[in-house]
C-alpha cells in the first residue's frame, strides 16, 4: 500500500476525532506498523492468544466474541472504521480474551502494542489521544452497562441503533441480539413492532 496514501487515511480518521497530528509523526506510525486486507469470516485472533499487537480499522468490520462454556457464541462489540480491534493488549491483558472476526472484508493497520505505547509517550499530541482513547473506552462500558441495569431490551436497541446504524443494517441479527442480550426472535419481534409504531 503507498505510504502517502496511508497517511493521508490515518490524517482523516484523527481529524474526524478532533486530533491534529502531524504527517512526520503518522509516517513513523506507518512505518513501524503491518497493513493487512482481511477476507470475510477470517478469524484475526483466538481467545488466548498473545496480545503483543493490536490493530486499527481502515475500513470493513470486525467483531470480537465469547464463547460460554454451553458453546453459545456472544458478541461482545464490533469495531468499524476508526476504531481499534485486538485491542485487550493496550489495557494490559496479556492474552486476548475475546476472538476477533472480520464480518466483511477488512483492511487493518497492525502495530506492536509496546512501540505505540512508547510513541505515545513520547508526543505530547498521541498522549493526549489516547486519554480520550481510554476516556471513550470507559465512557462505552459504563453506557453498555447502564444499559443492562436500567433499559429494557427495546431501549437497548433503540440506543444501539442510534449510536451505530451501519451495524444494524449489515450485521447478521443473531449477533446483535447476543451483544444485547436478549434472543434472536426477541430482537426479531422488537423490529417488527418498530416498524409498525
Amino acid at each position: 500500500m503507498d505510504k502517502d496514501y496511508l497517511i493521508h487515511q490515518l490524517m482523516d480518521i484523527a481529524k474526524q476525532n478532533n486530533v491534529e497530528l502531524s504527517g512526520e509523526i503518522l509516517g513513523e506510525i506507518v512505518n513501524m506498523s503491518i497493513f493487512r486486507v482481511v477476507n470475510k469470516g477470517e478469524i484475526l485472533r483466538q481467545a488466548g492468544e498473545d496480545n503483543n499487537t493490536a490493530a486499527l480499522v481502515l475500513n470493513g468490520m470486525c467483531r470480537a466474541y465469547y464463547v460460554d462454556g454451553d458453546g453459545n457464541d456472544i458478541t461482545r462489540g464490533f469495531s468499524i472504521p476508526g476504531t481499534l480491534c485486538m485491542d485487550e493488549g493496550l489495557f494490559g491483558y496479556p492474552e486476548s480474551i475475546v476472538t476477533w472476526e472480520t464480518l466483511e472484508e477488512t483492511t487493518i493497520m497492525i502495530f506492536d502494542v509496546a512501540m505505540m505505547k512508547k510513541i505515545i509517550i513520547e508526543n505530547d499530541v498521541l498522549k493526549n489521544t489516547y486519554i480520550m482513547f481510554l476516556e471513550n473506552a470507559l465512557r462505552y462500558k459504563i453506557y453498555r452497562e447502564n444499559g443492562f441495569l436500567v433499559e429494557n431490551a427495546t431501549e437497548r436497541y433503540i440506543h444501539f441503533k442510534k449510536l451505530y446504524p451501519k451495524i444494524c443494517e449489515s450485521v447478521k441479527q443473531h449477533y446483535i441480539a447476543s451483544y444485547l442480550g436478549i434472543a434472536p426472535e426477541s430482537l426479531s419481534r422488537i423490529r417488527k413492532a418498530l416498524k409498525e409504531s
